[in-house]
């Protein structure tokens, strides 16, 4: 196995791909360089003298400014280095229009909907108006398990805290993501929750979601229900009936949509899972495919890279306002814009925002930007799409499945157990975690620094995504995790 890796040849840091002890010498190339300190796995440590305010470059660009000098050999961290990176930036478009070349067509096995959508799971969705019947939900889910039978595959709730007591643009978020979850194709049949007081009460929320199949989409106010829970089994009982209806069919790749997110990103993020990732959403785009990159705080730092991709000068346009914007909602709360990577990204090697951002964005790939999408809206351009939406886990992940995304593929070097609204596949930056964590991680990309090579392990990424697309169960829809949050910035009454 590789023990360490110089990313780009203009680099003045290498990266360790597993622990290093002090007095190792490591050669690179003709420069031969004596590690002065121990280093930990997926940090970074100096290949030449670097002073005092000069850029630390790694992945070719400059991920800080050196807080004191630094020796060759020396560990670079959070103890010495710093962002470099300022508040609100003056952006120029320079295009360099890549191109994704076309590839033979792929196909998955999905659900046709009555309105001519694809979804790759056959569900039925409770989703509450309001908290208050939260409760209502959950016990409705539990007692509809008897329903689950022929293609109907889950029945689930999505317990969230809003729908009442909210104002302006939370208001508007919770309408609007609870409307994009409405008539997401992975539900086949869906009860709205309402209490009947809320704010955000079913009438309200029929605005929002629009046309509607009323074979798949039912309504109940509980305040109107002697028994709320045994009426609501009644509908779930005619939705199950629907829904079993369904069957699997042949449906191109092209109608496929998948959500691309980061979370608990170590040193190895931007070197094995996120260029995996990378690779993959070419690989789709190139059949015709969709994709959806989000977490525009850990954009902050590499935002050229996308800007200069965009096809047109007006999404050029669009994405310096997803980046600005993102640093005023900041800046109106008197928060510092650059206060990240987490603690566990410090401990995984990463060192600033810029450090991590240009690990995060390499899940973009190469391919044009054809899209840019504002919290709650829902894709409608084929090809690599952006998405407004904080780094949280959680309210990312959920705002990628409203979106419209089949599948959320989630990199990540620490860990975790949550998923989304929909299939959330963990894919794991290193193979220590892929073989302590089976029961989390589902794909493993530290191969990639083993001696797989990048176009291999893609295709393999690729064959497993059409797997679950076509019906085969992520690690968190065995374990029964179903997870939902909404993003909420303003007042609460």
């Amino acid at each position: 196995m590789q023990k360490y890796l110089k990313i780009h040849s203009n680099d003045n840091v290498a990266v360790a791909l597993a622990p290093l002890s002090k007095g190792l010498i490591v050669e690179l190339g003709s420069q031969t360089v004596t590690l002065s300190e121990d280093i930990p796995q997926g940090h970074k440590f100096a290949l030449t003298d670097i002073k005092t305010d000069e850029p630390v470059i790694k992945y070719g660009s400059q991920i800080g400014l050196a807080k004191e000098d630094i020796t060759t050999g020396s560990w670079i961290h959070t103890h010495n280095i710093r962002t470099g990176l300022g508040d609100l930036l003056t952006y120029t478009y320079e295009p360099i229009h890549p191109e994704v070349k076309k590839t033979e067509e792929r196909f998955f096995d999905g659900y046709r909907r009555s309105n001519g959508k694809v979804g790759v799971r056959n569900e039925i969705w409770i989703v509450p108006t309001v908290g208050c019947v939260n409760n209502v939900a959950t016990a409705i889910e539990r007692q509809a398990q008897v329903y689950k039978k022929g293609t109907v595959e889950e029945i689930v709730a999505f317990p969230h805290p809003y729908g009442c007591s909210q104002m302006g643009d939370d208001q508007e978020h919770t309408r609007q993501i609870l409307a994009d979850l409405i008539n997401h194709p992975n539900a086949g049949g869906i009860l709205v929750l309402g209490l009947g007081c809320e704010n955000s009460n079913i009438e309200e929320l029929k605005k929002y979601i629009g046309e509607y199949d009323e074979k798949r989409v039912r309504f109940l106010v509980a305040q109107e229900c002697e028994d709320e829970i045994s009426d609501a089994l009644d509908v779930i009982a005619d939705l199950a009936d629907y829904v079993g209806s369904f069957k699997r069919e042949p449906i191109s790749c092209s109608e496929l949509v998948i959500g691309m997110k980061c979370g608990g990103s170590d040193g190895l993020s931007g070197i094995t899972a996120n260029p995996t990732v990378g690779a993959f959403s070419d690989l789709l785009i190139s059949k015709g495919g969709t994709t959806v990159l989000t977490e525009v705080p850990e954009m902050f730092g590499a935002e050229t890279l996308l800007m200069n991709r965009c096809e047109n000068e007006k999404l050029f346009d669009e994405t310096v306002n997803l980046i600005n914007d993102f640093k005023n909602y900041f800046k109106s709360h008197n928060q510092t814009i650059y206060e990240n990577p987490s603690p566990g990204n410090k401990k995984g090697g990463i060192s600033t925002l810029e450090d991590k951002s240009l690990g995060c964005t390499q899940k973009s790939g190469s391919a044009p930007v054809k899209g840019v999408l504002s919290y709650g809206d829902r894709v409608c351009t084929h090809g690599l799409n952006l998405l407004s939406a904080p780094g949280n886990d959680l309210v990312a992940s959920t705002a990628l499945a409203a979106s419209g995304a089949h599948i959320v593929l989630f990199t990540t070097g620490r860990g975790t157990p949550f998923a989304s609204p929909v299939p959330t596949v963990k894919i794991a930056t290193n193979s220590t975690l892929a073989n302590k964590k089976n029961n989390w991680i589902d794909f493993n990309c530290g191969t990639l620094v083993e001696g797989e090579t990048l176009d291999s392990l893609s295709s393999k990424l690729f064959d497993f995504v059409i797997e679950i697309a076509s019906g085969k169960k992520s690690k968190s829809e065995e374990a029964g995790f179903h997870d939902m949050a909404i993003f909420k910035q303003g007042v609460t009454l």
